[in-house]
């Protein structure tokens, strides 16, 4: 696991940057676990609320309740999820809140290669599941699939070659289906299944697709914030010829993520 402190400071920078394109793949993961109506959910790592969202909005659930670490998250999740059965806490890995007779479902949404111990995230997230109960998550597929990040950090390595070392297909391994079954059935999970999920991620216009990058929440918004302003200059300029453009000036790519999925006992 990677020792870089990622930044999470601000909610709608958050929302710029990825919230936008959490909240579109949110549902799809919700419809992959497919569980039943009234249960009990736990969203590990619920970040600005696109996950807990979803699954008032798409899984009929009993309750939700979003945790996360960075209280200013939390806050902007509070403002942006108006629904009586969720519920939001100030919580992170090692000290998420249990429930009497454990959760129906404990689910993380792009969140879990962040939290500084995967796999003791996933013996507690196990722990939290009632018997039977399900426990889930989703991460972007770092290596090749999220085409938005692949092509800003193969142009900010150009420009500063240590950004090599920083981009998230280097530092998240487990971003892959073998290590992400394995860790959960080392978790003690069963019937693990790891599949894709695979979204648009549709920009405006070069403007668009660069300002989401400038708020300085984030990994490669922190990187672009740490960078003197002839190398951003530059950073920017090597983009802007680089992502393909259609005819009316759109930036059209794919983001895939994997999905995983396994059963407590």
């Amino acid at each position: 696991m990677s020792s870089v402190q990622d930044p999470w400071r601000g909610g709608s920078d958050y929302e710029a940057f990825m919230g936008r394109w959490s909240r579109r793949l949110a549902p799809r993961f919700v419809a992959w676990i497919n569980v039943a109506d009234d249960l009990h959910w736990l969203d590990v790592g619920c970040g600005t609320g696109a996950l807990t969202g979803a699954i008032c909005g798409e899984a009929a659930p009993a309750s939700v309740l979003g945790c996360d670490p960075a209280q200013p998250l939390v806050e902007f999740a509070r403002q942006s999820v108006e629904n009586p059965v969720a519920s939001f806490a100030v919580a992170g890995a090692g000290g998420l809140p249990g429930r009497a007779h454990g959760y129906g479902c404990v689910a993380s949404l792009l969140a879990l290669n962040f939290l500084p111990d995967p796999a003791a995230a996933i013996l507690e997230m196990r722990r939290l599941a009632s018997a039977g109960g399900t426990v889930a998550a989703c991460v972007w597929d770092y290596a090749g699939g999220a085409e938005f990040l692949c092509y800003f950090w193969d142009a900010a390595a150009a420009v500063a070659p240590a950004a090599a070392e920083l981009g998230e297909g280097r530092r998240f391994p487990i971003c892959h289906p073998d290590p992400l079954k394995q860790l959960f059935s080392a978790g003690g999970l069963g019937d693990v299944r790891c599949e894709a999920l695979q979204i648009s991620t549709r920009f405006t216009s070069f403007d668009d697709y660069w300002a989401s990058f400038r708020g300085g929440t984030g990994p490669a918004p922190a990187f672009v914030a740490g960078l003197d302003p002839d190398r951003r200059a530059a950073l920017a300029r090597r983009l802007e010829t680089a992502l393909p453009r259609d005819a009316d000036g759109t930036i059209d790519l794919v983001a895939r993520a994997w999905a995983v999925g396994g059963t407590a006992g």
